[in-house]
């Protein structure tokens, strides 16, 4: 191909055909179809190296070639989770007007650090994390015309560590308060090798790799499955007591709406009250998945406790329809995070900036530049709508409520250790020789959720070993066969598999569907038949 100016490349490839975004995108036949195809890859790793020259063509390639290299070389490489038979992790959404956000955002690239840099980057940012606040029924303080504010990070993991840096600074400012110099410097460095971030068992790993990224200790606080799995404040106490048994300082605490493995909430109201006589621990609330909810009102009142907080994430690229990254930071007090986070070198100083007019971004994240993000937000939000939302989040509730109905109807096979919540069911399989004992119908709630857990007694270690073993099976066995894709987890020491459906193609069908299929396995296993890999229906290949 000859040497073209980009642009007139460009130009070339997509202006000559009467529709290119219907002809070049395949993603809407992708969409379309998603259904049909095997929802895990079976390709062994290193598949693509294989099929790949060892170096990038001497001379362009005509788009045509490019294209047909997305089907035949990448696509069998890839996990569906747009499908309906993935029902494993959390859901990663993905929606029309999501994509067109990001198609128009990479027209438009910029860096993004400052105002001046695209002006309607910041200004859309504010005013669609301000509308996302109001929907999200988050206090007031977490709005921009008060002293806090949002922000897009590129994920949960990643607000979680911007967070414990502004925690830390705070802590050693006010440890530090009076002092000059090499005085202050040596009191800044002997305090730090005291200080401790704190979280749940239950909390996601990112909780202790925030620490290990702002360099002080973790501690987890352990959770017990009499309360749900959840911190209470009994257990909060207990932890701080310790840690100042061992000389620790405790500055940062993650509170989780919704737990990667359970679901669970962490007692907001009792953490509260512990803490006012801690007012220096920084409380991050986690809320990736099933802050999602909140957009419903049946579900805002467990925004009651959050003003006591000092942060609060959502992940829009979960479960509210818009692509991944979109993760939402809510801060309290915004100059908390900017006076931990701004460095101004003379490059970045500009007019609007010095006489504080404008928002800069860059001051609320580790990286310096950053994506046209809020775009495809307002996009989402324009076109569904409130009542979209809620019509979106209330659908996978009830799809969720029918499959809990559906697993104890067969108390036989299934147990659930912990409630479920927010579409997603934890589960484990009885082993043949066990009483049936599994949590029954008269055990649910009007809304589907489990009142009661079920307990491993005294002298029960060998069943549970049992169970263990058969649901592990079970659940590989599934897997294997891969019309469906869940996952699984251990929860206080029992092995549990994980069902969530809760993307936007989540359907009655595949939920009943999905059911049958762990049924049939769990017959198969326990009866000693498993093992045996069998062609999946629908034209799903078998591993």
């Amino acid at each position: 191909m000859p040497l073209l100016h980009t642009n007139t490349l460009g130009n070339s490839i997509f202006s000559n055909n009467p529709n290119p975004l219907l002809a070049y995108l395949e993603f809407i036949d992708y969409y379309d179809t998603i259904q049909d195809r095997r929802v895990v890859s079976d390709v062994a790793p290193g598949y693509l190296k294989k099929l790949l020259p060892s170096a990038p063509p001497e001379q362009g390639e005509k788009w045509e070639d490019i294209q047909k290299d997305i089907g035949s070389k990448i696509i069998p490489g890839l996990t569906h989770w747009q499908s309906p038979k993935f029902m494993a992790w959390y859901p990663a959404s993905v929606t029309y007007p999501s994509i067109l956000g990001e198609l128009f955002s990479a027209a438009f690239t910029a860096p993004a650090f400052n105002w001046l840099c695209s002006p309607a980057v910041t200004e859309l940012e504010t005013i669609v994390l301000d509308w996302l606040a109001k929907l999200l029924n988050l206090p007031e303080c977490f709005h921009s015309h008060a002293e806090g504010g949002g922000v897009i990070q590129g994920s949960a993991s990643e607000a979680l560590a911007t967070v414990m840096v502004a925690a830390r600074e705070r802590y050693l400012e006010k440890a530090c308060q009076g002092l000059e110099g090499e005085e202050r410097e040596r009191r800044k460095a002997e305090v730090r090798g005291r200080l401790v971030a704190l979280g749940s068992e239950q909390s996601h790993s990112s909780a202790a790799k925030g620490a290990l990224i702002v360099g002080t200790r973790y501690k987890s606080i352990h959770c017990d499955i009499e309360d749900d799995l959840a911190v209470t404040g009994a257990k909060l106490q207990a932890i701080l007591d310790e840690c100042q048994r061992q000389g620790l300082e405790p500055f940062y605490l993650t509170a989780n709406l919704g737990t990667t493995a359970t679901c669970t909430i962490d007692r907001f109201g009792e953490i509260r009250d512990v803490l006012k006589n801690y007012p220096e621990i920084w409380v991050h609330v986690d809320a990736a998945y099933a802050g999602a909810a909140l957009v419903c009102e049946e579900y805002q009142h467990l925004t009651e406790h959050l003003e006591a907080f000092n942060s609060f994430t959502i992940n829009m690229s979960k479960w509210l329809l818009t692509n991944f990254d979109a993760s939402c930071l809510f801060i309290k007090n915004r100059l908390e995070l900017t006076s931990a986070m701004s460095i101004t070198p003379s490059y970045l100083r500009n007019d609007f900036s010095t006489a504080g007019l404008v928002t800069d971004y860059r001051d609320w994240q580790i990286p310096l530049g950053r994506r046209f993000r809020a775009l495809k937000i307002w996009f989402v939000l324009r076109t569904y709508g409130v009542a979209g939302l809620k019509a979106h989040i209330r659908n996978h509730i009830k799809l969720g409520e029918l499959f809990v109905s559906l697993v104890v109807s067969r108390p036989d096979l299934f147990r659930i250790p912990t409630p479920p919540a927010f579409a997603l069911t934890v589960l484990t399989i009885v082993p043949k020789t066990e009483m049936r004992n599994g949590v029954g119908r008269d055990e649910l709630s009007n809304t589907g959720v489990a009142d009661g857990l079920e307990k491993v007694e005294d002298g029960e270690e060998k069943g549970l070993e049992d169970a263990n073993r058969v649901t592990k099976e079970v659940y590989e066995l599934i897997n294997s066969r891969g019309e469906i894709f869940l996952t699984s987890g251990v929860v206080n020491g029992t092995y549990a598999i994980r069902v969530v459906s809760a993307n936007p193609k989540a359907e009655e069908k595949w939920i009943r569907r999905a059911f049958e299929i762990l049924v049939e396995t769990a017959e198969e296993v326990r009866a000693g038949t498993g093992g045996k890999e069998r062609e999946a229906p629908n034209g799903v290949e078998a591993h």
